[in-house]
């Protein structure tokens, strides 16, 4: 999955497979992929002024997730 770079002190990159629902973020921490996750947040969160605060916000403790590096 192709990630672009965001502007944020903890999150480096976002990528997103709409057929999946498959959102993949890339913190300075590792990466994750979060499941069922809609276009529309995905959207908010590449538009949102301070990304971190969207994550916490919208995704966090709302989707299910897996680690992968």
């Amino acid at each position: 999955m192709e990630r672009f770079p965001v502007t944020s002190s903890n999150i480096v990159s976002v990528g997103y497979e709409p057929a999946e629902m498959v959102l993949e973020i890339e913190f300075q921490s590792g990466t994750y992929r979060y499941f069922s996750v809609p276009a529309s947040v995905h959207s908010g969160l590449m538009s949102a002024s301070s990304h971190g605060r969207f994550f916490t916000r919208m995704i966090k403790d709302r989707y299910s997730f897996a680690r992968i590096v």
